[in-house]
């Protein structure tokens, strides 16, 4: 079980404490109840770059690095279609030195042509290096919006186009903080080698001084039920041909998001799994090929990716493909076998309960979902499936007319 004591500052701020006296470090995590998903659809991209704004100093601290080096911290962040988070680990005796940092940073940057415009070429040149110049790097590009027609996960974090985060003014990268970017829109956990009556104090005296902010209407466009499969083909010049096939299915709180992402556990992960038993090691269709669940918190995908063997047409391999999701359908697995997952499950689970950053990020996340006690509770959920759970799983949403499938021809080999 992972204790944890949880309030709420005057200016909306949620704080999660978690004390483990057993490490001499402490991870604290700031999580912003932004993502790609908040976007102007034709200003993509943002919130990514406002992940690399954000270490770009302030006011008071020009160089958020060099202190927090100082400091024996490790820091980083990443952005998701559903939120942007920051976490900074380091000695607990320097506590209250990262807590002002991020403090700091959340009550204003030190906006500036010449920051934005180095974080600009940053990011920029990721979306080259990752999603332009890379084999298969612009897959999500083509894939998302094939899935996707009216909701704002039809583009990926990065965003659609480079144009957008080159044509970012600094009036826009200033709206967007305002808007996103305060106290009522964040999370605050700490985890570690704490004292909490400390760290309540130093939470006060650094964050309880910054103005509330806004928290903003949220409405999200609904993506209409799909009725129909959607298909891409491209040609590319990569070693390989791949194939992509995604299913719209729940979000992440959803009754049935558990039994989704252990099908796909059962379909696809490892070498265990049935698509590789079958499709990779037994029939050689595929090189290698993999099942996963996107986990966002609006309505998701299932996804099945694989790389197609030499000769191999994209026909032949999605009806294999469909196939091992007709054996799920059907129900062609028990109860047996799916402890065993749940066994692996449970493992991964604990791993995280042993990561003192691993519980701060947990902490905040679920609080975020809204039901903070599924940290020490999901599991439970999870032990409760049955072969019928994910049979009826794959009935409901791994059907053709859910579907929108990616053919991503290589120039290199006949298919």
């Amino acid at each position: 079980m992972i204790d944890f004591v949880r309030y709420t500052l005057n200016n909306g701020l949620k704080v999660i404490l978690h004390q483990d006296k057993s490490t001499p470090l402490l991870t604290i995590n700031v999580l912003y109840d932004v993502g790609s998903k908040d976007e102007d659809p034709d200003k993509t991209g943002f919130a990514h770059l406002f992940e690399h704004l954000m270490f770009g100093g302030t006011p008071a601290f020009p160089d958020y690095d060099d202190i927090a080096q100082r400091a024996g911290a490790s820091n980083n962040a990443f952005t998701s279609n559903d939120i942007t988070n920051y976490y900074i680990t380091l000695p607990s005796i320097n506590e209250e030195i990262g807590l002002m940092l991020e403090a700091d940073r959340m009550n204003g940057l030190a906006f500036s042509p010449e920051s934005l415009e180095v974080q600009r070429k940053v990011v920029i040149e990721e979306f080259k290096q990752r999603y332009l110049n890379k084999p298969y790097g612009d897959i999500w590009l083509e894939l998302s919006p094939l899935a996707y027609k009216t909701h704002p996960y039809s583009w990926p974090t990065i965003g659609k186009k480079v144009g957008h985060i080159e044509e970012a003014k600094l009036e826009d990268v200033k709206a967007f903080f305002k808007k996103h970017y305060s106290p009522v829109n964040a999370v605050l956990s700490v985890a570690g080698n704490i004292d909490i009556e400390q760290t309540k104090e130093w939470i006060a005296k650094w964050f309880g001084v910054i103005p509330k902010g806004e928290k903003y209407d949220r409405q999200l466009p609904i993506e209409e039920k799909q009725d129909k499969k959607r298909v891409l083909t491209l040609e590319r010049e990569v070693p390989q041909s791949s194939m992509n096939k995604v299913f719209h299915m729940p979000g992440r709180m959803d009754k049935d998001y558990i039994a989704g992402d252990l099908l796909s556990d059962l379909l696809g992960r490892g070498h265990s799994s049935w698509l590789y038993k079958s499709l990779v090691k037994e029939q050689q269709l595929f090189s290698e090929i993999h099942c996963s669940v996107s986990g966002n918190n609006e309505p998701g995908l299932f996804s099945i990716s694989g790389m197609l063997s030499p000769g191999v047409s994209f026909e032949k391999a999605e009806k294999a493909i469909d196939n091992i999701i007709q054996d799920a359908k059907d129900g062609k697995m028990d109860q047996e076998t799916i402890d065993q997952l749940l066994n692996k499950v449970e493992s991964t689970y604990l791993f995280h309960e042993m990561n003192h950053s691993d519980i701060a990020f947990s902490l905040g996340h679920y609080e975020l979902l809204g039901d903070i006690d599924l940290i020490n509770h999901e599991m439970e959920m999870y032990r409760k499936l049955r072969v019928k759970d994910l049979k009826e799983f794959a009935n409901e949403y791994l059907i053709e007319e859910n579907s929108s499938v990616l053919y991503y021809k290589s120039l290199k080999t006949q298919q």
